[in-house]
Protein backbone atom coordinates (compact mmCIF):
# COMPACT_ATOMS: atom_id res chain seq x y z
CA UNK A 1 0.00 0.00 0.00
CA UNK A 2 1.45 3.34 -1.02
CA UNK A 3 0.13 5.47 1.83
CA UNK A 4 -1.66 3.41 4.49
CA UNK A 5 -2.53 6.46 6.57
CA UNK A 6 -5.01 7.50 3.86
CA UNK A 7 -6.75 4.12 3.61
CA UNK A 8 -9.65 4.79 6.00
CA UNK A 9 -12.41 7.03 4.74
CA UNK A 10 -15.39 7.25 2.41
CA UNK A 11 -14.73 6.53 -1.25
CA UNK A 12 -17.04 7.03 -4.22
CA UNK A 13 -16.43 4.76 -7.18
CA UNK A 14 -14.97 6.69 -10.11
CA UNK A 15 -17.08 5.27 -12.93
CA UNK A 16 -14.73 6.69 -15.58
CA UNK A 17 -11.92 4.49 -14.22
CA UNK A 18 -13.89 1.46 -13.02
CA UNK A 19 -15.80 -1.40 -14.61
CA UNK A 20 -18.48 -3.90 -13.66
CA UNK A 21 -18.27 -6.88 -15.97
CA UNK A 22 -19.48 -10.44 -16.32
CA UNK A 23 -18.72 -13.60 -18.26
CA UNK A 24 -21.14 -16.42 -19.10
CA UNK A 25 -20.75 -19.64 -21.10
CA UNK A 26 -22.57 -19.54 -24.47
CA UNK A 27 -23.65 -22.67 -26.35
CA UNK A 28 -21.43 -24.63 -23.95
CA UNK A 29 -18.39 -23.94 -26.14
CA UNK A 30 -17.47 -20.27 -25.75
CA UNK A 31 -17.88 -17.32 -23.41
CA UNK A 32 -19.73 -14.04 -23.81
CA UNK A 33 -18.41 -11.03 -21.92
CA UNK A 34 -20.40 -7.99 -21.04
CA UNK A 35 -20.38 -4.98 -18.80
CA UNK A 36 -22.67 -2.44 -17.23
CA UNK A 37 -22.01 1.17 -18.12
CA UNK A 38 -24.16 2.86 -15.45
CA UNK A 39 -23.35 2.13 -11.81
CA UNK A 40 -22.52 3.78 -8.50
CA UNK A 41 -20.87 2.57 -5.32
CA UNK A 42 -19.73 3.98 -2.01
CA UNK A 43 -17.14 2.33 0.22
CA UNK A 44 -16.65 3.29 3.84
CA UNK A 45 -13.24 1.82 4.65
CA UNK A 46 -11.92 1.37 8.18
CA UNK A 47 -8.30 0.25 8.04
CA UNK A 48 -7.92 -0.10 11.82
CA UNK A 49 -11.04 -2.27 12.11
CA UNK A 50 -11.87 -3.68 8.66
CA UNK A 51 -14.98 -5.42 10.02
CA UNK A 52 -16.53 -1.95 10.43
CA UNK A 53 -16.17 -1.23 6.70
CA UNK A 54 -19.18 -1.23 4.38
CA UNK A 55 -20.03 -0.90 0.72
CA UNK A 56 -23.24 -0.15 -1.14
CA UNK A 57 -23.56 -0.40 -4.92
CA UNK A 58 -26.27 0.07 -7.52
CA UNK A 59 -26.14 -1.07 -11.15
CA UNK A 60 -28.64 0.07 -13.78
CA UNK A 61 -29.69 -3.17 -15.50
CA UNK A 62 -30.62 -1.38 -18.72
CA UNK A 63 -26.98 -0.32 -19.14
CA UNK A 64 -25.88 -3.86 -20.05
CA UNK A 65 -23.52 -3.93 -23.03
CA UNK A 66 -22.30 -7.14 -24.67
CA UNK A 67 -21.31 -5.42 -27.92
CA UNK A 68 -24.34 -6.93 -29.71
CA UNK A 69 -27.55 -4.87 -29.88
CA UNK A 70 -29.87 -7.84 -30.49
CA UNK A 71 -28.41 -9.80 -27.57
CA UNK A 72 -28.53 -6.71 -25.32
CA UNK A 73 -32.22 -6.18 -26.19
CA UNK A 74 -32.93 -9.82 -25.24
CA UNK A 75 -31.00 -9.51 -21.96
CA UNK A 76 -32.96 -6.36 -21.07
CA UNK A 77 -36.25 -8.21 -21.68
CA UNK A 78 -38.35 -10.47 -19.46
CA UNK A 79 -36.23 -13.58 -20.15
CA UNK A 80 -33.31 -12.04 -18.29
CA UNK A 81 -33.26 -8.69 -16.40
CA UNK A 82 -36.78 -7.41 -17.19
CA UNK A 83 -35.44 -3.86 -16.93
CA UNK A 84 -38.88 -2.24 -17.13
CA UNK A 85 -39.90 -3.97 -13.92
CA UNK A 86 -36.44 -4.20 -12.27
CA UNK A 87 -34.35 -1.21 -13.40
CA UNK A 88 -31.59 -1.77 -10.84
CA UNK A 89 -29.61 -4.46 -9.10
CA UNK A 90 -27.98 -3.70 -5.76
CA UNK A 91 -25.30 -4.96 -3.41
CA UNK A 92 -25.04 -4.10 0.29
CA UNK A 93 -22.20 -5.53 2.37
CA UNK A 94 -22.92 -7.46 5.53
CA UNK A 95 -19.36 -8.34 6.58
CA UNK A 96 -15.75 -7.69 5.67
CA UNK A 97 -13.14 -10.37 6.27
CA UNK A 98 -10.10 -8.49 5.00
CA UNK A 99 -6.64 -7.81 6.36
CA UNK A 100 -5.19 -4.36 7.04
CA UNK A 101 -4.22 -4.09 3.37
CA UNK A 102 -7.81 -4.66 2.24
CA UNK A 103 -7.32 -8.18 0.86
CA UNK A 104 -9.79 -10.96 1.65
CA UNK A 105 -13.54 -11.34 1.23
CA UNK A 106 -16.63 -9.17 1.44
CA UNK A 107 -19.99 -10.85 1.96
CA UNK A 108 -23.25 -9.08 1.32
CA UNK A 109 -26.72 -9.16 -0.16
CA UNK A 110 -27.04 -9.07 -3.94
CA UNK A 111 -30.48 -8.23 -5.29
CA UNK A 112 -31.35 -9.02 -8.91
CA UNK A 113 -34.94 -9.08 -10.25
CA UNK A 114 -36.34 -8.60 -6.76
CA UNK A 115 -34.51 -11.65 -5.37
CA UNK A 116 -31.90 -11.12 -2.67
CA UNK A 117 -29.20 -13.71 -1.96
CA UNK A 118 -25.94 -13.58 -0.02
CA UNK A 119 -22.76 -13.57 -2.12
CA UNK A 120 -19.10 -13.45 -1.22
CA UNK A 121 -16.65 -11.39 -3.25
CA UNK A 122 -12.93 -12.09 -3.29
CA UNK A 123 -11.24 -8.70 -2.93
CA UNK A 124 -7.71 -7.56 -3.66
CA UNK A 125 -6.73 -3.99 -2.87
CA UNK A 126 -3.84 -2.41 -4.77
CA UNK A 127 -3.21 0.58 -2.61
CA UNK A 128 -3.89 4.24 -2.11
CA UNK A 129 -2.30 6.96 -4.20
CA UNK A 130 -2.77 10.67 -4.74
CA UNK A 131 -3.36 11.44 -8.41
CA UNK A 132 -1.98 14.55 -10.18
CA UNK A 133 -5.27 16.37 -9.51
CA UNK A 134 -5.11 16.00 -5.72
CA UNK A 135 -7.60 13.11 -5.47
CA UNK A 136 -6.81 10.24 -3.12
CA UNK A 137 -7.57 7.02 -4.99
CA UNK A 138 -8.09 3.49 -3.71
CA UNK A 139 -7.66 0.72 -6.29
CA UNK A 140 -9.17 -2.73 -5.99
CA UNK A 141 -10.56 -5.76 -7.80
CA UNK A 142 -13.47 -7.91 -6.65
CA UNK A 143 -14.89 -11.09 -8.14
CA UNK A 144 -17.46 -13.78 -7.50
CA UNK A 145 -19.51 -16.39 -9.34
CA UNK A 146 -23.28 -16.67 -9.03
CA UNK A 147 -25.93 -18.96 -10.45
CA UNK A 148 -28.31 -16.83 -12.49
CA UNK A 149 -31.24 -19.15 -11.72
CA UNK A 150 -30.90 -18.31 -8.02
CA UNK A 151 -32.01 -14.78 -8.99
CA UNK A 152 -34.97 -15.75 -11.16
CA UNK A 153 -33.09 -15.53 -14.45
CA UNK A 154 -34.15 -18.94 -15.68
CA UNK A 155 -34.21 -18.60 -19.47
CA UNK A 156 -33.28 -21.92 -21.06
CA UNK A 157 -32.77 -22.80 -24.70
CA UNK A 158 -31.72 -26.45 -24.82
CA UNK A 159 -29.05 -27.69 -27.19
CA UNK A 160 -29.11 -31.04 -28.98
CA UNK A 161 -26.19 -32.19 -26.82
CA UNK A 162 -28.27 -31.77 -23.66
CA UNK A 163 -26.60 -28.52 -22.63
CA UNK A 164 -28.09 -25.05 -22.63
CA UNK A 165 -27.52 -22.03 -24.85
CA UNK A 166 -26.73 -19.84 -21.82
CA UNK A 167 -24.73 -21.19 -18.89
CA UNK A 168 -26.08 -20.96 -15.37
CA UNK A 169 -22.85 -19.71 -13.79
CA UNK A 170 -22.05 -16.03 -14.17
CA UNK A 171 -18.59 -14.73 -13.27
CA UNK A 172 -18.72 -11.15 -11.99
CA UNK A 173 -15.58 -9.00 -12.14
CA UNK A 174 -15.23 -5.50 -10.74
CA UNK A 175 -12.23 -3.24 -11.37
CA UNK A 176 -12.53 -0.30 -9.05
CA UNK A 177 -10.98 3.08 -8.52
CA UNK A 178 -12.50 4.93 -5.60
CA UNK A 179 -11.99 8.63 -4.91
CA UNK A 180 -11.85 9.66 -1.28
CA UNK A 181 -14.34 12.32 -0.26
CA UNK A 182 -12.75 15.57 0.93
Amino acid sequence: MTNPSNFSGIYDLDTAHSSVGFTVRHAMVTKVRGEFTDFTATLTANQENPADSKVEATVVTGSVDTRNEDRDAHIKGEDFFDVEKFPQMTFASASFDVDASGNGTVTGDLTIKGTTKPVTLDVETFGVEEDPFGNTRLGFEASTTINRKDFGIDFDAPLNSGGALVGEKIAIEIEGSGIKRA
